[in-house]
């Protein structure tokens, strides 16, 4: 049995602890342990409750006296969720455990740097991917220019023209990660100008019509016009509607057209205030729903060859995704497959 100080002492603590005996059953269990795994771990056998090797090994080193030791543990709690804990095992002192030798462990939630582990290694072995196929192409072909194409006009302005689309879909990439670790670094500071979406969607739909007009697709402004302004930043915002506007003459299909939609809402539920409502509709190939979840991934793609061939870096609805979230606003993507798609933007006006 250990001291009911000790017992005392872990349940005030934040993080997850627990005491287990010379006996190597748990005699002492604080609410954040029981939380992740039941108010039933206590008196029973450690093993019964963590059946991990690494764990074992370290609680009988330090029931022997070892040295500290520390583990780390992928966890299923009682309610489910998963989690990723680093577990300090370290012996009692025989005046703390009645005399009989014992072992505190406790437990530090590392999930979040974990995540953020992973996240950076899938993030770097992406952007390593996606800049490896233009670099391998542009390589082949100054070499190819240096021997056998040295002296064939022909050939030496299509590599080139080659050469210059693939530089230019790395600079497109370069500047679409700048655009996202700027975005990503002030996403908490909500923006504090005014701007008005009216004027927003007529530049950016200007900017676009010579593009709309080589994919043969017809730009339609529809809803409400006039002055609305909302609280935000003009360039984001205008990189929002531009990725949506662009990606929809893209991807909407030839001859189509995309329609843009304004309306303002009185009350927004979730935003609790009112609020604009942005809808960018085309009459492309839609999208299969189950893909939906995953559109606002870094470097997602639902047809990779289609979207390289067409300047995607895979990045554009990433941004868009905080952005949004910077102006505290909603995005909601909805399609069906042969019918289009709509992309919803929800701003607060206030």
């Amino acid at each position: 049995m250990s001291d009911p100080n000790i017992s005392a002492l872990i349940e005030i603590l934040p993080h997850a602890a627990l005491v287990i005996g010379h006996d190597e059953r748990i005699v002492a269990i604080n609410p954040e342990a029981r939380r992740i795994f039941g108010a039933h771990a206590l008196a029973r056998s450690y093993v019964t409750i963590l059946r991990q090797p690494d764990f074992g090994v370290a609680v009988e080193g330090a029931l022997r006296g070892e040295q500290p030791d520390r583990v780390r543990l992928r966890l299923i709690a009682r309610d489910g969720g998963h989690s990723v804990q680093l577990a300090s095992v370290v012996a009692l002192a025989p005046e703390l455990s009645g005399g009989k030798g014992g072992v505190l462990v406790s437990f530090e939630d590392i999930t979040a740097l974990e995540t953020a582990v992973e996240m950076r290694r899938d993030f770097v072995a992406n952007v390593s991917h996606e800049l490896r196929t233009p670099l391998t192409a542009l390589m082949g072909f100054i070499e190819t220019l240096r021997t056998a194409a040295r002296d064939d006009p022909a050939a030496r302005d299509r590599f080139l023209s080659i050469m210059e689309r693939e530089a230019a879909r790395m600079n497109r990439l370069v500047g679409d990660l700048l655009s996202l670790s700027r975005v990503e670094g002030e996403e908490r500071m909500r923006p504090t100008g005014m701007v008005d979406i009216s004027a927003v969607l007529r530049s950016v739909m200007q900017t676009l019509e010579h593009s709309a007009q080589s994919a043969s697709v017809t730009l339609i402004r529809e809803g409400e016009g006039g002055e609305m302004k909302v609280p935000g930043d003009c360039d984001q915002l205008t990189q929002v509607f531009t990725n949506l506007i662009e990606n929809a003459i893209k991807y909407g299909g030839q001859g189509g057209e995309v329609r843009v939609a304004v309306s303002r809402l009185a009350s927004e539920p979730v935003l609790r205030g009112r609020a604009l409502r942005i809808e960018v509709t085309d009459r492309g190939e839609g999208i299969d729903p189950l893909q939906l979840p995953r559109l606002t991934e870094r470097f997602y793609r639902v047809d990779t060859h289609r979207s390289r061939e067409k300047g995607g870096t895979g990045l554009g609805l990433a941004i868009v995704k905080h952005i949004v979230a910077r102006h505290r606003g909603r995005m909601r993507i909805e399609s069906t497959p042969g019918e289009g798609s709509k992309f919803t933007i929800i701003l607060p006006e206030t």
